[in-house]
């Protein structure tokens, strides 16, 4: 449907001021919130940077996608490679030990893999969905082009460089390569992850479990995630999402928390301490300030309510129709989370649907209730302008604007006596004008 636009798309929001009041030490950064995808902070969010293990979120996202459509299966057993052996058995990288002529079912890889950033487990779930890690690679790429990622690049299925991968690292990629993307394509990947499976959650706030538990094999898993609630670094609401360390990519941590129905994606990227030292405790710390700062600044707010009627475009004319105009309604009600205090910044615009209007800007009989005729939206007023992860997700702060009555079409009676009648309206108006 091709909408006539009455006002520009929204740029940069109130990131002025959160970049005021934040100071985050690390090399990238952003602060989104997690039902629209608003952006409230951001520094040097397009910058390219590697990203470690937080490289899982689209490993993770594949393999729901694949569970989803059927084409894996929770139970789905796995015999264990030469490859993912030999990346298994080292312990200086996260790992879960897995036996050369072991069988081991999806969903188990799957929690080593979320909890415990087991690397070993994630290329044996690429290898499952797509026969090898090359393939699952290039999947990776392809899925991030889908979700509309920007600023990035995989190379290899866990995160790793790609050096530790015991020479055999995906075809077509380099010795030394690593996983790279922005900060604002890791926290677009978060959205899409949380907002197509929730349920990753569940498994991303276990704090700890045991792989293998009650076997020879048996292992204890703790979740890298520091910041869950009971853990060292504990915060009020995280729930999610995931880690990632490597030389190249310093510390790193992809956030979410969720308190009173707000949810927001943090992600912070080879973060520092106050000495400009990296560690594991500096990236929950920057993470712990964006954070504060959106729970305490912001609230979601009902900006425009159900069946509302916009002032100026209270109702439309009507052409060839028993009545000559019709009343127009909001279909839905909008919320967006803003500063508090500032909801008298934000007003409606209405853009009206120019397929369903004739020349002067009428509707034609008939016309029924329900009737879609456009659409509402919110734009900020000055400079307290709007920014979201990407141009689709403001239409999460869109509603149709429909026909709140129906207006039905005149007889040919009553349409052939009113255009005599704008007939010889029209004579007498020019006679009118000659004197």
């Amino acid at each position: 449907m091709a909408f006539v636009l009455i006002v520009g798309l929204f740029q940069n929001g109130n990131i002025v001021k959160a970049q005021a009041q934040l100071d985050v030490k690390a090399d990238a950064a952003i602060l989104v919130e997690a039902s629209t995808g608003r952006v409230l902070f951001e520094k040097n969010a397009d910058t390219v940077l590697g990203i470690a293990s937080m490289t899982k979120m689209m490993t993770e996202y594949l393999l729901l996608e694949a569970i989803k459509e059927g084409r894996v299966k929770w139970e789905q057993e796995y015999s264990v490679s030469e490859y993912v052996w030999k990346v298994s058995q080292d312990r200086s990288l996260s790992n879960v030990p897995l036996r050369r002529d072991g069988k081991y079912n999806i969903r188990e890889l799957y929690e080593a893999m979320a909890i415990y950033s087991a690397n070993g487990a994630t290329i044996a779930i690429a290898e499952t969905i797509a026969g090898s890690e090359a393939n699952f690679v290039k999947m990776m790429n392809d899925k991030a082009q889908e979700l509309g990622l920007e600023n990035y690049k995989f190379v290899n299925a866990t995160g790793l460089n790609n050096r530790d991968l015991k020479g055999s690292h995906p075809e077509g990629t380099g010795a030394e390569e690593e996983n790279v993307m922005s900060a604002r394509a890791t926290a677009k990947l978060a959205y899409r992850l949380i907002k197509d499976f929730p349920d990753v959650l569940a498994t991303a706030s276990t704090t700890k479990k045991k792989f293998r538990e009650g076997t020879d094999d048996e292992i204890k898993m703790d979740n890298w995630n520091w910041m869950l609630p009971s853990l060292v670094f504990g915060y009020e609401g995280v729930d999610g999402l995931k880690t990632g360390t490597t030389d190249f990519a310093g510390y790193c941590f992809t956030g979410t928390a969720m308190r009173d129905g707000k949810r927001f994606i943090t992600v912070v990227m080879n973060a520092k301490n106050a000495s400009g030292q990296g560690n594991y405790k500096a990236r929950f710390d920057e993470t712990r300030k964006m954070f504060d700062y959106a729970f305490s600044n912001y609230s979601i707010e009902e900006l425009l309510p159900k069946n509302a009627k916009i002032k100026g475009t209270e109702n439309l004319p009507v052409t060839k129709g028993k009545g000559n105009k019709v009343k127009l309604t909001t279909k839905d009600s909008i919320e967006m989370v803003i500063l508090n205090g500032e909801k008298d910044q934000y007003q409606p615009v209405v853009v009206l649907d120019k397929k369903k209007l004739n020349k002067n800007g009428e509707l034609t009989a008939p016309v029924k209730k329900g009737d879609v005729v456009g659409y509402v939206t919110i734009k900020a007023k000055g400079d307290n302008k709007v920014s979201f992860l990407s141009d689709k997700a403001d239409d999460q702060i869109k509603v149709v604007l429909v026909a709140a009555s129906s207006v039905e079409k005149a007889n040919w009676f009553v349409l052939m006596m009113r255009g005599i009648g704008d007939f010889f309206g029209g004579l007498w108006k020019s006679a009118a004008n000659l004197f």
